[in-house]
């Protein structure tokens, strides 16, 4: 009996050992993972920008799915090596006008949101639409 119990430790200790190489040959990651993959990315979307001489604003509308904080420490990290380093920013590929688009894009976006919102509350039963308070009369 103990040579089963001490069997049965060794193999579970072996599958548990052997978790994070499953968990990652099934592409599951952890939340720590992620969230350090995230900030790798904004850090690198920040440095680029900075090279390129975009503004943070621009880099910001250019790329809004990237962490703002994170775009924002690799931008600065890139600012200060350029500093030192005494680079040159290198003329972005993009032209200023796509970045104008976008930037009209996301404006535009946002009081279309907040015009739609009376609208779909008249449309869900909320106050009904103002009508012509003018009555025909007959002469």
């Amino acid at each position: 009996m103990p040579r089963l119990a001490l069997t049965a430790v060794v193999f579970a200790t072996a599958l548990l050992a052997g978790c994070d190489v499953v968990v990652g040959a099934l592409g599951i990651e952890s939340p720590e993972k992620v969230a350090a993959m995230r900030e790798a990315e904004g850090k690198a979307i920040g440095g680029a920008c900075r090279h390129a001489g975009r503004a943070i604003e621009d880099c910001y509308v250019l790329n809004k799915k990237a962490e703002k904080a994170s775009v924002f420490a690799g931008w600065r990290d890139m600012n200060d090596y350029m500093r030192e380093n005494k680079i040159e920013p290198v003329a972005p590929q993009v032209a200023a006008t796509q970045v104008a688009n976008a930037k009209a894009a996301a404006a535009d976006a946002e009081p279309a949101k907040a015009s739609d919102k009376p609208a779909a509350k008249a449309a869900e039963g909320g106050k009904p639409a103002k009508r012509d308070t003018a009555k025909a009369h007959d002469s």
